[in-house]
């Protein structure tokens, strides 16, 4: 749990300490959430089925709308 905390604190201060997480906390939604709103390049350290959260990599995307292009076939061209 401190863990977790620590890390939540960090990505509010800087997304891309996602990087530094361990799958498990990589794959936290509400982690992944918060360092995407801090910086969309954090979707590049998400695990695979949060970078495919449409919520999630469209918080991401208003931050850097060039991670379009990282940005899963399923998730292109929607609106």
């Amino acid at each position: 749990r401190g863990d977790r905390d620590i890390l939540l604190k960090a990505v509010r201060n800087n997304g891309r300490a996602l990087k530094h997480a361990s799958e498990e906390l990589r794959g936290d939604r509400a982690i992944v959430l918060e360092a995407v709103r801090n910086n969309g390049l954090a979707l590049l350290f998400a695990s695979e089925d949060l970078c495919r959260d449409r919520d999630i990599a469209l918080e991401a995307m208003r931050k850097d709308g060039l991670l379009l292009v990282h940005v899963f076939e399923e998730l292109r061209g929607d609106r």
